[in-house]
């Protein structure tokens, strides 16, 4: 579940100013309409976040116990192998048992001010498995949140330019123009792109 700090600005730099993707996801943040007044500088900054959660279910194809491993084959005929940490939970999978795996990513960005962070780049990753007893179970997540800067603005082509933490810059337009309104050159964004693999057996735990 890695991923380099250029694929997190590049994906989400486009949904940062995707008004149609903020809709998808019911979560629109900030927003202004014509009539309304921009925030002020002590009102909650501007912000939006969308997400998605897909439900698959497939079999497991193998179980390597030597390596502390299964495979899983999704409906399509393809393969995913993932770690198991706790061995014993392999002595309860077996070769062609159903399973059920959801995938969850979400985007989700905030402007600041300077001087309210620093620029640079944090992972975080979480894992979870069930307990004795329970049917076999775990989920493996990642945070990546980069702080970028804004160094540049055209209003007229209706683009903003952000310059990672590295030195890499991408440049975006604006679906909705008014947004360039709220922030300057100088303004720092924190981009937070998660990730999250559940991974379940699809049948209750034995007594």
């Amino acid at each position: 579940m890695s991923l380099t700090v250029t694929a997190v600005t590049v994906i989400a730099s486009i949904l940062i100013w995707s008004q149609s993707a903020a809709a998808a996801a019911g979560l629109q943040l900030a927003q202004t309409s014509g009539t309304e007044k921009a925030p002020a500088a002590t009102e909650k900054p501007l912000g939006r976040a969308a997400g998605r959660a897909v439900e698959i279910k497939g079999t497991v194809a193998a179980v390597d116990k030597d390596n502390r491993t299964v495979t899983l084959k999704g409906p399509k005929g393809r393969t995913l192998t993932l770690d198991v940490q706790d061995p014993q939970k392999l002595d309860a999978v077996k070769v062609g048992d159903p399973v059920v795996a959801t995938y969850m990513e979400a985007v989700a960005f905030q402007i600041k001010k300077p001087g309210a962070a620093t620029p640079g780049t944090t992972v975080q990753e979480s894992r979870v498995s069930s307990k004795p007893g329970e049917t076999p179970a775990g989920a493996v997540g990642q945070e990546v949140t980069v702080t970028a800067t804004i160094t540049a603005i055209d209003k007229k082509a209706h683009t903003v330019t952000i310059k990672g933490p590295e030195g890499n810059t991408e440049t975006v337009k604006a679906k909705d123009p008014k947004n360039l309104d709220l922030v300057k050159v100088g303004d720092l964004v924190e981009i937070s792109y998660m990730q999250a693999l559940a991974v379940s057996l699809d049948k209750p735990a034995k007594k």
